[in-house]
């Protein structure tokens, strides 16, 4: 029998494992060195990258913030509207029917005191430019009355007649 043997012989593909095992290990340990000389340089840069990621959040975090402040505010004005209205409508209902009660027992509205004491107060103007205006005051017509009699007594001197009053002209 004739048979070919095309194999290769065993010691070239050891060798080639060999060195590429060696070829591996090399790389290993440059890559060890360089990380041991630039590894202060990546650790900074990393630090630094860090710095840059935690601002930008922060920064995006402070503005949803703001949005939900703003969102919140709105909602708080909206109910604080609706509350004061409500308490606007109660506090009407709560004054027609003491309105209606104090009617009912006949006592005045406060409308109807108010035009009471307006008209207390115009009724004083009044009095007050009428005594302006008024010649003889009463002390000044007691003694014009005092004056104009003799001295007699007036019971005297109307026994038994009817009073005649004397006036005082200005």
């Amino acid at each position: 029998m004739n048979s070919k043997k095309s194999d290769p012989p065993p010691v070239d593909a050891a060798g080639k494992v060999r060195e590429s095992a060696q070829q591996i290990w090399l790389a290993g340990l440059g890559a060890f060195a360089k990380a041991q000389q630039e590894g202060g340089k990546v650790f900074e840069a990393l630090v630094q990258d860090g710095v840059n990621l935690q601002r930008k959040t922060q920064a995006v975090a402070q503005e949803r913030m703001a949005e939900a402040t703003e969102r919140m505010s709105e909602l708080a004005g909206g109910l604080s509207h609706r509350a004061g209205q409500q308490w606007g409508r109660l506090e009407s209902i709560f004054e027609e029917r003491v309105s209606r009660a104090l009617s009912g027992l006949g006592l005045p509205s406060a409308a109807e005191l108010q035009a009471l004491t307006q008209q207390v107060a115009d009724l004083q103007a009044q009095v007050a430019d009428l005594r302006k205006h008024r010649t003889p005051t009463r002390r000044a017509t007691a003694t014009v009355s005092k004056k104009t009699t003799t001295g007699r007594s007036t019971r005297a001197s109307t026994a038994g007649q009817p009073a005649a009053r004397k006036r005082a002209r200005p």
